[in-house]
């Protein structure tokens, strides 16, 4: 599912549109040389595993019977038995959707995510969903807009030919990008950035609506291009804090007002680590499935990946806030927070800074994800590895100094008290 120019959660790439540029080199090639059907992926013919396919077991037995309304079809009915909150809704007006027809500054695609699935739909629409399998990464399905007697998300792994790129890391993934719209939401020439949590602000939202209570720093959301031979998107005041969704369009259909800039930074933040949990699995399986035992080229291999992996997980090129900090509207910073484990002092990864950061804790929440905890043991143990090198100060590399002593000692605590395995 193309989020802003690319894909979050079964959408799908304009294929024209492949001038993009990347947040930071990549310690994967950006291409992962088997195929994804070699015989230690086997992303095909395998049983999916994710929160759809069990999704998709409970209807089929009857246990969960999806709602059918009106002006969103099974969408609110959808989110709630994904258990996927409509306050994290964002919403992106740039076509490069499968559905680009749909979608345009007047009618976007509305997005919605947790940890693990993402769902998305555009008005008039059918849904587009993406969902976490534990070892396969991204699986994607679609569901028809229409009433029916037991209704199922269908696999489709046509969205494939737009999630698997070097964006992507090479693998079924997601990819959050920054566009310059034109007035109907068309996508210009000019190049676009897909997007992390190192991307400066400047140069995030690009064909997305960004609403707030306090959002002080320049970006590029809530923007079009109106000059078709300079496409470009200069912020203005009222450009860059928009407090609702319904001072720019009609929003009947849509269960929220609002496109959330901390909803906004988490999916930006989410994709990336998803997308590099897969590949170093990938990878893993793949080395193993060549040389059981493992060898000399693997053990480097794996600390070169470890060291990628944990950079971002850790936050180490994130790029600063300023300006006082962010505030969204929606409610969904509370939900956020208040889903995560906590330690004895109440202390928990998902707690929110929004002044200078994301997070009060600088490492990511997806350490207590199925994804990692289904990593090849090899993999995790080099993650485990390369992460207590980082927190107890073995890795004197200055870059890491932006860990203060704070950071480390609170880091190390909350996981000891809430993640078994790292060794402290």
């Amino acid at each position: 599912m193309a989020v802003g120019a690319l894909a979050v959660a079964g959408l799908c790439l304009d294929p024209g549109l492949t001038a993009f540029q990347t947040a930071g080199a990549p310690g994967f090639s950006e291409t992962f040389q088997p195929t994804r059907d070699h015989r230690a992926i086997q992303y095909t013919a395998r049983a999916a595993a994710d929160p759809i396919s069990r999704l998709n077991q409970r209807i089929s037995n009857g246990q969960i019977h999806l709602r059918f309304e009106p002006d969103s079809g099974y969408l609110r009915s959808l989110v709630a038995a994904l258990d996927v909150p409509i306050e994290s809704q964002v919403a992106v007006f740039s076509r490069t959707s499968l559905q680009e027809a749909r979608i345009r500054p007047d009618n976007p695609r509305v997005i919605f995510f947790n940890d693990s699935t993402i769902v998305s739909w555009p008005r008039g629409g059918f849904i587009e969903a993406a969902a976490i399998d534990p070892e396969q990464g991204a699986i994607f399905y679609t569901l028809q807009q229409r009433e029916l007697g037991i209704p199922g998300l269908v696999r489709n792994d046509t969205c494939l030919s737009c999630h698997v790129s070097s964006a992507t890391l090479g693998v079924p993934g997601l990819a959050v990008a920054s566009v310059v719209p034109a007035s109907d939401g068309l996508v210009s020439t000019a190049p676009f950035k897909i997007t992390d949590h190192r991307s400066p602000l400047a140069e995030r939202f690009g064909g997305w609506y960004v609403t707030g209570t306090r959002i002080p720093m320049a970006h590029m959301g809530n923007l079009v291009a109106t000059d078709p031979s300079n496409p470009t998107l200069t912020p203005t005041s009222d450009s860059i804090e928009l407090h609702s969704l319904s001072t720019k369009f009609d929003t009947r259909g849509y269960p929220s007002t609002h496109s959330d800039i901390v909803a906004l930074m988490v999916l930006d933040h989410q994709a990336r680590m998803i997308d590099l949990m897969t590949r170093f699995a990938w990878e893993v399986r793949v080395a193993l499935a060549r040389d059981p035992a493992g060898d000399g080229a693997l053990g480097r291999d794996l600390t070169n990946w470890a060291r990628e992996l944990v950079d971002y997980l850790l936050f180490i090129d994130e790029a600063a806030l300023a300006g006082g900090g962010i505030q969204g509207a929606s409610g969904f910073a509370e939900k956020f927070a208040s889903a995560g484990p906590r330690d004895r002092q109440g202390r928990s990864l998902r707690d929110l800074d929004l002044q200078q950061r994301l997070l009060r804790y600088p490492c990511s929440y997806l350490i207590y994800s199925e994804q990692f905890d289904h990593l090849p043991t090899l993999a995790r143990d080099a993650i485990y590895t390369r992460i207590r090198q980082v927190l107890l100060g073995e890795e004197k590399e200055p870059k890491y100094s932006r860990l203060s002593p704070a950071d480390r000692r609170a880091i190390v605590e909350i996981l000891r008290d809430t993640k078994k395995g790292l060794g402290f």
